[in-house]
């Protein structure tokens, strides 16, 4: 059933749909961990479930899926002008490019072999050095020329950037709350000028970078912020995953832990809107674990959310909570 909710504020005000999408029988997202939309506004729902690319049409028709037994755990999706679908598997240390149908046309890092960071499991604390690509790769992103940007988080330290055939040419960042430094860099976006933005989840930042790594400024009015868009105006839309959801041990003990919302910047860094954050987590507008997060060409906003990650799978959240929402620009 589709509920409808009015969330935002000034320019950036939407309905906020839940239901929207119109599944097969039997089918689940699990949990959308990635959403982005081509040049159609299809939508690309990059998920946990059986189905690893959900395809649906504008108003939530099914058009298909692809993408069964590619990979080892989803993470991160990003669509480039062209149409070209690049998705990271974080657990697989490999980021892939592929066409709207399927078809795989790069593979970037060595499938099942991380690099050596000295990492732990998959967490983030227990890095005793930066290394190669990749060690449980983010998310991605394309520069204006094609560029490709990787956040190579979990099991790393560091934004590697490649040619548009897939060469490396360099890479940043060590392990810190400095500048330049990550504490997991989780999401990342480019603007029309080549500036880098990344979303440096555990130090509540982004930090700009810019084509050459250098780093530029950072704005804080963020918590845990995982993924981010920019639009044609480089408004920039970033997904925080707040500090309800327990990814982590301790993260979700603080008496006033913030939930998750997602904000809405304009260029300068002033905050244009913001929503969720509420004490409904699970409800039309509001986020449990916001995780992703784009804008289609009628400036429509989706949002993902790692809801079984964040607790779902423990029984910390109820099984209906949504993982995906579609926000309509009013």
């Amino acid at each position: 059933m589709e509920i409808e909710t009015i969330v935002g504020s000034g320019e950036f005000k939407y309905s906020a749909l839940i239901g929207w999408e119109k599944l097969p029988l039997g089918w689940s997202f699990l949990e959308a961990i990635g959403v982005a939309t081509d040049s159609q506004d299809r939508v690309y729902v990059f998920n946990r479930g059986e189905h690893p690319i959900i395809v649906l049409g504008p108003e939530g028709n099914f058009l298909g899926s692809w993408g069964e037994g590619h990979f080892v755990r989803p993470h991160g999706i990003y669509i480039g002008p062209d149409d070209m679908l690049y998705l990271s598997d974080d657990r697989d240390h490999t980021v892939h490019k592929y066409t709207t149908d399927g078809e795989r046309l790069l593979t970037l890092g060595t499938s099942g072999h991380p690099s050596d960071t000295g990492v732990q499991g998959w967490d983030y604390r227990t890095l005793t050095q930066v290394g190669l690509p990749f060690n449980m790769p983010t998310n991605l992103a394309l520069s204006p020329d094609g560029e490709i940007y990787v956040s190579d988080g979990y099991g790393n330290a560091r934004i590697h950037k490649f040619s548009p055939e897939g060469e490396l040419l360099f890479s940043f960042g060590e392990s810190g709350s400095g500048p330049g430094q990550f504490q997991l860099p989780h999401g990342i976006g480019v603007d029309s000028q080549g500036v880098v933005f990344v979303a440096d989840r555990e130090n509540n930042r982004l930090q700009l970078f810019s084509s050459a790594g250098e780093f530029v400024e950072e704005w804080t009015d963020l918590v845990r912020p995982c993924d981010l868009f920019l639009d044609g105006k480089d408004n920039v839309f970033v997904a925080e995953l707040g500090e309800i959801a327990g990814l982590f041990p301790g993260v979700s003990q603080k008496p006033d832990a913030r939930g998750a919302q997602v904000s809405i910047f304009d260029r300068q860094g002033r905050i244009q809107s913001r929503f969720g954050g509420g004490s409904e987590p699970c409800s039309s507008g509001d986020f449990f674990a916001a995780h992703d997060v784009w804008v289609d060409s009628q400036q429509s906003l989706y949002v993902g959310e790692v809801t079984m990650a964040a607790g779902g799978s423990s029984g910390m959240i109820p099984p209906d909570c949504p993982s995906l929402q579609k926000f309509v620009w009013v």
